[in-house]
């Protein structure tokens, strides 16, 4: 193993303490995790790398006094951004060409909570086209490329995210999840992704979708830099014991959540709940069909009437005219310039619909959950976070899903958009790669605001899956 590799394969809190131990140097540190982010740049995950700045930052600390056990827990850790996200001195550009000359002067809310603890920027990463897509295929600036077969998407919205951890060229990225951008990304590539309770998190500074669903997230390789990160930003404990699952109530939602899965991906999830009930949790059925009809309702209407206010506002705190038709003239992208066409004339939500989703159908679906948590006793909703695995790039607006075609948009968030329209926590965690060598994902759900306890489970449910899958792309960039 050459020491480029060994570096690369830390997770963020074991660079963490190497560094506060003096062990290793945060200069040695950013620049492997550099090297890597070189040789890895045909994935398409970066969009925005500042070398010489994050070197000059790592020589900064590594000069500086050590500060005490405890105080800047990411210390020298060098995290990724997604570009809808602010990061001062860097462009944010949200995806869009259109964007490629906004540059931030001041932090959003997670980044500067997380550079004050320390941690690094490495870079800002790929997504879809204003967040819009769940493929990561962004036509103006290059698709994010699967770091397990290079022909097929990550996953989006974080798709960039998902390319540059599964490579090792980063420990941690932070991303933003609507409806399951954090989430379906870190299923199709192998990875743990971390969507807290909406508002945990503060949202200042993050280009928006809908601010009723938008919340930050992280994803990384292991639950416990999600723990590490979700401190960092929220104040949530620093360190999480494993919640042991012997005598955990699991709910298993089989109408809606468990329905038309591809037979691979249904096939590792079976075994997954085979897994967890082998250590001694307890699968209890039940049924949260309504919730999944209330999403496919009420969704979009909220969504697509909040985006043209919020990006408003968000052009307002930095000072920039805002024009929807522009923006939307400008869309390279053929399966998101649909979406804006509908903000406009006719097909625009009216306020009655939107009053009616926001008001009626959402605190419906909230109450569905609270009833299914609390009827059952269960801990959490345990489903696949994804119906499929990895399409091909090209495959953005249909898919085809138990051999027939259908919606890629429709498909890839079915699973994870619920808990998104109810702004509950949820973690994505990898079951293992399909006969196809695709990686698939378990989503848990848990109450609202239970974050830490569904963050200790998750812990629980990682020790008793089998190891994170590795790609294959890694043997060539190891050395091996």
């Amino acid at each position: 193993m050459n020491r480029i590799h060994a570096l690369t394969d830390l997770s963020a809190r074991e660079a963490a303490e190497q560094m506060a131990r003096g062990e290793l140097r945060a200069t040695e540190y950013a620049q492997a995790l550099l090297a890597r982010a070189e040789a890895i740049a045909p994935f398409g995950a970066l969009l925005h790398l500042d070398a010489a700045q994050l070197l000059d930052a790592a020589a900064a600390l590594d000069a500086s006094p050590r500060p005490a056990p405890g105080v800047q827990p990411l210390r020298g850790v060098p995290l990724a951004f997604k570009d809808n996200i602010d990061v001062a001195g860097m462009p944010t550009t949200a995806g869009s060409p259109w964007m490629a000359d906004h540059v931030p002067r001041r932090h959003a809310g997670v980044t500067q909570r997380l550079v004050d603890a320390g941690a690094l920027v490495l870079g800002k990463t790929n997504l879809h086209e204003w967040s819009q897509g769940v493929t990561g295929h962004n036509h103006g600036f290059g698709p994010s490329r699967n770091p397990f077969d290079s022909t097929r998407v990550t996953g989006g919205s974080s798709g960039g995210n998902a390319a540059l951890l599964g490579l090792r060229a980063a420990p941690v990225a932070i991303g933003t999840d609507t409806g399951g951008s954090v989430r379906v990304p870190a299923a199709l590539c192998g990875l743990v992704g971390y969507r807290p309770t909406v508002h945990r998190w503060p949202d200042d500074g993050l280009v928006p979708i809908s601010p009723t669903f938008d919340t930050a997230g992280v994803m990384a390789r292991c639950v416990d830099d999600c723990v590490l990160v979700d401190h960092a930003v929220a104040g949530g404990p620093l360190r999480l014991a494993a919640m042991p699952l012997m005598g955990v109530r699991l709910g298993v939602p089989e109408a809606y959540f468990w329905e038309e899965l591809d037979p691979p991906v249904a096939e590792l999830a079976r075994e997954s709940l085979h897994a967890l009930q082998t250590a001694g949790a307890v699968l209890v059925p039940c049924d949260l069909a309504e919730a999944g009809a209330l999403f496919q309702k009420g969704s979009m209407s909220i969504s697509l009437h909040e985006i043209l206010p919020a990006l408003a506002a968000y052009f307002a705190r930095h000072e920039r005219p805002f024009d929807a038709r522009a923006l939307t003239d400008a869309v390279a992208s053929p399966d998101v310039r649909p979406l804006f066409e509908r903000l406009f004339g006719d097909s625009a939500i009216t306020p009655e619909a939107y009053a009616h989703a926001l008001h009626v159908l959402r605190p419906r679906m909230q109450a569905a959950y609270r009833d299914c948590f609390a009827r059952h006793d269960i801990a959490a909703l345990v489903f696949p976070t994804s119906p499929l695995t990895a399409a091909r790039i090209g495959e953005d607006v249909q898919v085809t899903l138990c051999g027939r075609p259908t919606s890629a948009f429709s498909a890839y968030i079915r699973n994870t958009g619920p808990a998104g329209m109810a702004g509950l926590p949820a973690v994505s965690l990898p079951i293992g790669l399909t006969r196809d060598r695709l990686p698939a994902g378990l989503e848990l759900t848990g109450p609202e605001g239970a974050d830490s306890m569904l963050l200790a489970l998750a812990l629980g449910v990682e020790s008793a899956l089998p190891p994170a899958p590795v790609p294959a792309a890694l043997q060539g960039l190891n050395g091996g």
